[in-house]
């Protein structure tokens, strides 16, 4: 019983604190300031960069291991004109 009282005075103070925060000027009411550690400009360059990273480590790893070429040779530039006159071959 002890619990569904303590939850129905605190469904209560809940209840009186919109009561009092909605009758306050908008300027009185405190609001919630999130602080970000990281800015989203930031954030975007930082995933730009592991999506290049991943690619270009998926690349190696296709190529060198389980293709059985030497993994630097995945970013020449013969190597891909290779791959696409292999592809493009009618």
């Amino acid at each position: 019983m002890s619990i569904n009282n303590n939850n129905q005075e605190a469904a209560k103070s809940r209840e009186q604190l919109k009561k009092e925060n909605a009758s306050k000027p908008a300027k009185a009411r405190r609001r919630r300031v999130r602080v970000r550690m990281i800015p989203i400009w930031l954030r975007i360059i930082i995933v730009a960069m592991l999506i290049v990273i991943s690619l270009s480590a998926g690349a190696a790893v296709g190529y060198g291991i389980i293709g059985g070429g030497n993994a630097k040779d995945v970013f020449k530039k013969e190597t891909w004109t290779h791959i696409v006159d292999l592809i493009e071959k009618e």
